[in-house]
């Protein structure tokens, strides 16, 4: 199993990370040709050819060039038809050197990620070929005709990112009041909508092919905005791919995203803005007190200066560099979308005054000329997509009326938040304003997918320049301990690094800090492992000097990479590049001793190790759970490159034993399994409906047992009672329920808009839930015990008014459940206990005590109460990540489940300590158990 290169870890669906995808059947490699060849990991394509000069059509054009070049070399290259299967898609020519860029198509459909690069050289009448790279899938045999309808694909897209978001917890934001009445609906259908893109094809094994779903709009609980690409399988309709469009400075507390987008402004929009009429100079202060020249124009019409500079562009008739006041603005208005009546920066005089520089538009606008101009002279990059194109910066956006805390790049413009007590506007430190800039660069270059490995590559880069920049502008040395700190300048009150969001100088390496985690977290990492490579960037830059290693990252990034590279690739690039530059024996010695020195290395992912038992490895699935009852667990499963749908299996929780496959191969995704030990159920979705199907452990025939046109999920089962979570059109849930024999279900709630139910639990024939209820006056939050043997219910005790509810548990005497009545500490929650029939609740892990918790899910066994939960106040790094804490049933004892580094997701309760989990430590999602907690982790 070849692992390395990150490609499986994007790919790998919505799940944790998984490395790379394995190397297909192929037809072996050519013997090799001149120069140095780097196999690829998944294809008999070359991942990387250099040191060749072979002559190409000289007389063609740069893109037919290239395909011509690897026609003529198809024993090489293994590339049946270039001109067919490479279609052109950026050619740039700088002096002598070429770089063209081919996107792959799989019979006419593009291949996600699938990208090949060629080298050339032109002058003097006579064009060679210098090199190739990038990743070219040969084993791709997918057919190209979807059984699923676009709006199927949009629907199930919507579903899945409102699951992500908001389906961990019940809340009063889901209750929307019609007027003078008390009908409940979800806010998540109209908070949420989606847009079909075409067809594409994923490259795992022979070929996922899927739907591009666009789902814009804000999140229902928290009103942040949602940006999130979705890739729906075409042949069964499920999400086998999502994560953020959005790159931001620091990872956001949910998944970032916007509106339907418009079109961003080719130039100033004012009416009487004339981009032809000439630039005038001004000057600003920044918020450090420096005073600078600003590049503006003069509306003659309105008789003021705008921070519109067009003295920068080649065609400075269309495109500027433009700052806008964005003040009045909530970041869900500008994330993914140009809100209109936005006006630029403007003042009455040329030298701007006081709220210039508050807001910090002074800074952002001196700095976006800064960063031009890097990329121009050391680059001979005109603008971030090498063709001039207009540079818009928002600066000054808020969050629902306070300050807004990040920064980022959402692919048309540069967002700054307004900042806070401690932080200035995010537009005051050079760097960062180079950081986002640089995300715009990044696009128009490898495009590195913003996820896993390649959104970490994506991030690094980002603060590589962006620190490039600054501290070749302050003077800083690249000995000060301060050099590799991202946003220092933005502090306030407190000193450099308490405030900065990054210190590439903090000797990360993948040995000690690579951190596997689900997409849902941080897109799978992109700011928690990138320090990992700019780390080692940083300290090419110490020993080679600024000017080479700026060179050397630049080359690498515009000429090598592609996007599905990860930190492996990276190196390869890098040191690619060094070569190519001519650089001494020595300082290929630096650029190699860098990468080494932070565990860079081949192969590097196999050195990630477990304190936990693996029940079932490699599962390369994310977000379909597991579950356990009666000394068994339930898991899906893909194939060992995660191309294949989901099948569930079942297996003995004592790890003794094989596995047993339940469902049947017929090209569904089967997921959510559960099981009490005698029969396991779960769900199988096609392509216009799903189905609740059970099997006996023992073996026998599989039953459908419900058909259902919408979502579900939670699903349970015990002595043949099914129970599940209903995901409405209008966003509704409801707690549904199946007895032997029934054909249809049953719902707690009565399946009406007034009620919602949700995070069911059973056990002994009681069923829990979460409950969200009208109220004369408003609507309340509640849990309740449903006795499916004399149908009474019960709702228990609460301790306050909560404001959302999580998960609920049930064991033979208690009910628990997650509960926040406080939503201004930071998400955290209480785990609430209560008897059968809903008195004497009591906190066993309060929600406001000193280093509470901040749990997210919960499962129950007679002895103890096990959380996923993070651990409030730490910064982004493993400690902030999804752990497994188990409380006795009293409370009075906590502790670590595992001490396994990463994510651990997915709990589920077997009997006494034991647990199961699903657990991203090795970079593979593995389903793993530990029989008893493991104590604090030091």
């Amino acid at each position: 199993m070849t692992r390395g290169t990150g490609l499986a870890a994007l790919l790998a669906a919505a799940g944790l990370l998984l490395p790379a995808i394995p190397a297909q059947a192929a037809t072996p490699p050519a013997a090799v040709p001149p120069g140095d060849i780097l196999p690829g990991a998944a294809t008999a394509t070359p991942a990387l050819v250099e040191g060749i000069r072979e002559t190409a059509d000289a007389k063609a054009s740069p893109a037919d060039a290239a395909r011509g070049h690897l026609d003529a070399k198809e024993n090489r290259y293994r590339i049946a038809d270039a001109r067919r299967d490479l279609a052109p898609l950026q050619s740039v020519k700088i002096g002598a050197e070429e770089t063209v860029r081919l996107q792959q198509k799989h019979h006419g459909i593009p291949v996600f990620g699938g990208q090949y690069v060629v080298r050339m050289e032109s002058k003097g009448g006579k064009r060679v070929v210098t090199g190739t790279s990038g990743k070219y899938f040969t084993g791709l045999r997918t057919g190209t005709r979807a059984s699923v309808g676009k709006d199927v694909a949009v629907r199930r897209a919507v579903a899945a990112t409102a699951a992500r978001l908001g389906g961990k917890t019940l809340s009063k934001a889901d209750a929307v009041r019609g007027k003078g009445g008390t009908s409940a609906k979800s806010a998540k259908a109209a908070a949420l909508s989606g847009t079909a893109g075409g067809l594409v094809v994923i490259p795992r094994g022979e070929g996922v092919l899927a739907y591009h779903v666009t789902v814009r709009g804000t999140n229902p609980a928290t009103g942040e905005p949602v940006l999130q690409q979705v890739y729906i399988d075409a042949g069964a309709g499920f999400p086998v791919l999502q994560f953020s469009g959005i790159k931001t400075l620091a990872a956001p507390k949910t998944a970032p995203s916007g509106k339907a987008p418009q079109a961003a402004p080719k130039a100033a929009a004012s009416a009487a803005a004339d981009p032809a009429a000439p630039g005038v100079k001004g000057t600003g202060l920044k918020l450090n007190s420096a005073k600078v020249d600003l590049d503006l124009y003069l509306d003659t019409t309105a008789s003021k200066y705008l921070m519109v500079d067009s003295s920068r562009m080649l065609d400075s008739t269309k495109n500027t560099l433009t700052t806008w006041d964005a003040r009045d603005r909530d970041v869900s208005e500008v994330a993914g979308t140009w809100p209109g009546g936005l006006k630029e920066f403007s003042h009455p005089e040329k030298d701007f005054g006081k709220d210039a520089t508050e807001s910090g538009a002074v800074d952002a606008h001196w700095a976006a000329g800064r960063v031009y101009d890097y990329y121009k002279k050391n680059h001979a990059r005109d603008s971030l997509d090498g063709r001039g194109m207009t540079v818009n910066s928002l600066v000054g956006v808020t969050e629902f009326g306070f300050p807004y805390v990040n920064a980022f790049w959402d692919g048309q413009k540069m967002v700054y938040g307004s900042g806070d007590e401690e932080y200035k506007p995010l537009s005051a430190d050079l760097d960062v304003v180079g950081h986002e800039m640089t995300h715009g660069v990044v696009e128009n270059t490898a495009n590195l997918v913003y996820a896993g490995q390649s959104g970490a590559l994506n991030e690094a880069l980002a603060d590589y320049f962006g620190n490039a920049i600054d501290t070749a502008a302050s003077g800083t040395s690249m000995d000060d301990p301060d050099s590799g700190l991202v946003g220092e300048d933005l502090c306030r009150t407190t000193a450099p690094r308490a405030c900065a969001f990054r210190n590439m100088n903090d000797g990360a390496s993948t040995s000690k800090n690579f951190l596997g985690v689900a997409f849902s977290t941080d897109n799978g990492g992109v700011h928690l492992n990138s320090t990992i490579f700019s780390g080692a960037l940083w300290d090419l830059r110490q020993d080679v000097g600024g000017e080479l290693a700026d060179k050397i990252v630049y080359k690498a990034l515009s000429e090598y990479m592609t996007p599905l590279d990860g930190f492996t690739d990276g190196r390869n690039a890098v040191l690619a590049a060094a070569k190519d530059l001519g650089v001494s024996a020595k300082q290929l010695t630096a650029v190699k001793r860098s990468f080494n020195a932070h565990g860079i290395v081949p192969g590097w992912e196999d050195a990630l190790g477990v304190d936990s038992d693996q029940l079932l490895g490699k599962i390369n699935t994310g977000g379909t759970g597991a579950q356990a009852g009666g000394g068994w667990w339930a898991a899906s499963q893909s194939n060992d490159d995660g191309s294949e749908p989901y099948s569930v299996y079942a297996g003995r929780t004592d790890g003794k034993g094989a596995p047993k496959l339940m469902s049947p191969n017929d090209g569904r995704y089967h997921v959510y399994p559960a099981t009490d030990g005698k029969t396991v159920v779960w769900a199988a979705y096609g392509t216009t409906s799903l189905d609740i199907l059970s099997r006996p452990i023992a073996g026998g025939p599989i039953k459908k047992l419900y058909t259902s046109v919408t979502d579900v999920g939670g699903l349970r089962v015990e002595n043949g009672v099914v129970v599940f979570e209903s995901f409405g059109i209008f966003g509704d849930r409801h707690v549904g329920y199946l007895r032997p024999g029934d054909r249809q279900p049953a719902f707690a709630d009565g399946g009406g808009f007034d009620v919602l139910t949700a995070l069911p639990a059973i056990k002994n024939g009681k069923l829990a839930y979460a409950k969200l209820y009208p109220d004369p006056t408003e609507y309340k939050l509640g849990v309740e015990v449903l006795d499916l043997t004399t149908g009474k219910s019960t709702l228990t005790q609460q301790l306050g008014d909560p404001q959302s509810l999580g998960q609920t548990g049930i064991n033979s005497t208690y009910v628990f459940s997650l509960v926040d009545e406080n939503l201004n500490d930071e998400g955290q929650m209480g785990v609430h206990r209560s008897g059968l029939d809903g008195t004497g609740t009591v906190d066993i892990s309060p929600e406001s005590k000193p280093g509470a918790l901040l749990p997210f899910d919960l499962t129950a066994s007679e002895d103890a109460v096990t959380v996923n939960s993070v651990l409030p106040g730490f910064q982004l790094r493993n400690e902030s990540l999804p752990k497994l804490w188990q409380l006795t049933t009293d409370g009075s004892r906590r502790e670590r489940v595992s001490c396994n580094r990463g994510e651990q997701l997915s709990p589920a309760a077997v009997s006494g300590k034991q647990v199961v989990w699903i657990d991203g430590t090795t970079g593979w999602t593995d389903l793993v158990t530990r029989e008893r907690p493991a104590g604090l982790c030091g």
